[in-house]
């Protein structure tokens, strides 16, 4: 049976949380939140969160589930999500994932092929084979129990190599036919996706615009509020647009002009990185937004190319 799944995605300040929340009140569904960063509680402004009123009327998925100094891996969550959605075909719940992080995405598209746990015996042995060896000679290795999976991965990528090395010590195959395996089991998944787009000027003053308001609305408060918390912020977290710029400013690193500035530079960078994955997904849809139009017109556009739910 053939599981359809529809995604809305597009770049940072697409307008895609009001979009999202439009369509999902329309079809009567549920939102899937694909934002790494609407994970952490406590994140709220820098993140541009769904309010709650959006979510008392709308049900959200994935927001608020961890807190800043937790991790939430991409094999985790499309984990969860999928333990959330079930086979929706037959049921009578809709859900739509909204969000823009391409690599959670991505996740939920191709899936995630965990293979057995790791080994740490095996992975000590091997890390002490390369140091004394060299990684080609791990790379020979693979070669001769996978060379399917030695030809993708070079002799430097010594984390992957080990682990495939692992996975057939463990199970006696290949990773690579175990990955086709799970890639065939897939393929009774389909996808719906539709990328919001808008032209690079208005999507950059659009980043603009939300910056400010983001500082305006207490932004080095919430950050501070999050260093002074004993637990700390985790990597991830840390690293969050906004966030990152903001406590190197509270270092004293930056001015606060200056880490205004590096919030919406790197904003549009992170932008422009998210296009080109975008790109890269099957069979994307796009609804291209003009500058004057608002949610309303894009919510219609964007239900028209999904379909039926």
């Amino acid at each position: 049976m053939s599981i359809t799944i529809q995604i809305l995605t597009g770049p940072t300040a697409s307008d895609k949380t009001e979009v999202g929340f439009r369509v999902a009140q329309q079809i009567e569904g549920e939102i899937v939140s694909a934002d790494s960063m609407l994970f952490y509680r406590g994140m709220n402004i820098g993140t541009a969160k769904p309010s709650l009123g959006m979510r008392e009327r709308v049900p959200h998925h994935f927001i608020d589930i961890i807190y800043p100094w937790e991790s939430y891996s991409v094999g985790k969550y499309v984990k969860d999500v999928e333990d959330l959605t079930g086979d929706v075909s037959g049921g009578k719940r809709k859900f739509l994932i909204v969000g823009g992080s391409p690599l959670y995405i991505k996740g939920i598209i191709d899936g995630i092929f965990n293979g057995p746990e790791a080994d740490w015996n095996i992975r000590k042995e091997l890390e002490e084979v390369a140091e004394k060896k060299g990684n080609l000679h791990l790379h020979a290795v693979l070669q001769k129990i996978d060379p399917v999976k030695a030809t993708e991965l070079h002799p430097n990528d010594l984390r992957r190599i080990i682990r495939a090395i692992e996975v057939y010590r463990k199970t006696g195959k290949p990773a690579s036919a175990l990955q086709e395996q799970y890639k065939k089991a897939r393929r009774n998944y389909r996808f719906k996706i539709v990328c919001i787009t808008r032209e690079r000027e208005d999507i950059y003053r659009r980043i603009g615009e939300r910056v400010e308001t983001m500082f305006d609305n207490g932004l080095v408060d919430e950050v501070q509020s999050l260093l002074d918390n004993p637990e700390g912020l985790s990597r991830q977290a840390g690293q969050a647009l906004g966030y990152k710029e903001v406590i190197q400013y509270l270092e004293g690193m930056l001015t606060l002009s200056d880490a205004k500035e590096m919030v919406k530079l790197n904003t549009r960078r992170f932008a422009k990185r998210q296009m080109t994955w975008f790109r890269s997904f099957p069979d994307v849809q796009w609804s291209a937004a003009e500058e004057r139009e608002g949610p309303e017109i894009i919510s219609e556009k964007v239900i028209s190319l999904l379909g039926t739910f």
